[in-house]
């Protein structure tokens, strides 16, 4: 494996081989497990949020078919592989911050050489307003998982962020965020309320007791049809009646990992509570997980 890298954040990166599963990696960010990638077989993920992630990828599209993605923060790659592998002829791009870590993950697992990927340096948020024109309306799905060492940043969480992702999505298409919190879920429920108020459908997918609060975890969060500047004016931020279901949503947990519990529509309205749309102003960085999930402690 290469050696361990500094990123421009002073936090560490390194590829590690996976005891457990031959041919598989993780890469691990200030002792925080970023992405695994099972370099074998990258139709096969193991994390549970991947998973989930990976079984909407599935459903939204008709199987096989060739879709174009846009993953904003890179990790290892998982899901682009996982993307390729499942539907090949997919055109991709990755927006990913650090230089020096794509070129770590290049050189411990090279991406498929048959694959249209490619690969943006910036901060999402900066490269997302520079983005040719060509792409409006031409993406089939974003995914958002963008992380400092544990935490997302605050920049990449606001309004105005999702404003810049919606003018890019194909008409059925689907964005998914990975979200992560812990106690009273604030964090996220501000996510929900914030994605409502862009996208007339927006769902929420985790194991039940993250949902409620009761340990730290990922929470998927999935949202589809931007609204229009008079819907969104004449729209409350949590009325449920504007939060829909897409027709595939039910078939979802069907494919695991279980336990696992979805909001949408009245009960998405009811969870967030009072959960106003954070703006720039007021966006703040994700929570820190608890050191002993990753046996920090």
């Amino acid at each position: 494996m290469p050696d361990p890298i500094t990123l421009s954040s002073g936090l560490t990166a390194e590829i590690e081989e996976d005891r457990w599963v031959p041919g598989a990696i993780q890469l691990v960010v200030d002792g925080t497990p970023q992405s695994h990638v099972n370099l074998r077989d990258p139709s096969e993920v193991f994390f549970e949020y991947i998973r989930r992630i990976s079984h909407a990828i599935d459903l939204f599209r008709t199987p096989g078919e060739p879709i174009s993605a846009l993953h904003l923060g890179g990790g290892a790659f998982t899901l682009p592989r996982y993307v390729e592998a499942t539907r090949p002829g997919s055109r991709q791009q990755i927006v990913e911050l650090e230089s020096t870590l794509v070129d770590l993950v290049r050189e411990a697992a090279p991406l498929p050489k048959r694959a249209s990927i490619r690969v943006r340096h910036g901060d999402a948020r900066a490269v997302l307003g520079k983005l040719p024109q060509g792409m409006l309306g031409a993406i089939d799905l974003v995914v958002v998982d963008i992380f400092a060492g544990s935490r997302t940043p605050a920049h990449v969480s606001s309004v105005e962020f999702y404003e810049l992702i919606a003018p890019l999505l194909a008409p059925d298409g689907l964005v998914v965020v990975n979200t992560t919190d812990g106690s009273g879920q604030t964090f996220t429920r501000g996510q929900v309320a914030t994605l409502a108020s862009v996208f007339g459908t927006v769902a929420a997918v985790a194991e039940p007791q993250v949902l409620k609060g009761r340990r730290f975890g990922n929470v998927v969060l999935l949202a589809a049809s931007p609204l229009g500047d008079e819907d969104r004016a004449r729209r409350a931020p949590a009325d449920p009646s504007s939060i829909g279901e897409l027709d595939w949503l039910p078939r979802l947990l069907a494919g695991g990992p279980h336990p696992a519990r979805m909001l949408v529509g009245r009960e998405l309205a009811d969870w967030m509570k009072n959960a106003k749309p954070v703006t720039d102003a007021e966006a703040v960085q994700s929570p820190e997980p608890p050191a002993e999930i990753f046996g920090r402690g």
